[in-house]
């Protein structure tokens, strides 16, 4: 499956839906949809990952581009992550660097 990402901003937040594989090829879509965000000031950047089936290490390069990019201030929450995406990051220490949930929960996420 080809990758997506599309973005929404509302209120502070931007959320970026993400789809299908997240490899070296596609991780400059992902990379400017971030750019996007961080041009908006937003103060959280949520990646919603319960369609992205697989990350490689270029994607990972990316996750870690993302959280730079938007700076200490910003909070970066990954969303949904199916397994096989969570042990990537996870294998490689970056879920000490996100707030990782199952699900959206506005309660945590919104409360700005």
């Amino acid at each position: 499956m080809a990758f997506s990402a599309t973005t929404t901003i509302d209120s502070g937040i931007a959320k970026i839906t993400m789809a299908g594989q997240l490899d070296a090829s596609m991780a400059p879509v992902f990379q400017r949809e971030v750019e996007n965000a961080e041009a908006q000031k937003v103060k959280r950047l949520v990646l919603l990952m319960s369609e992205l089936e697989y990350i490689s290490s270029a994607g990972l390069r990316a996750l870690v581009f993302a959280k730079q990019k938007m700076g200490r201030g910003v909070d970066l929450y990954v969303v949904g992550a199916q397994p096989q995406v969570m042990d990537t990051i996870r294998m490689t220490g970056f879920d000490r660097s996100v707030i990782a949930l199952d699900t959206y929960d506005a309660g945590i996420i919104e409360n700005i």
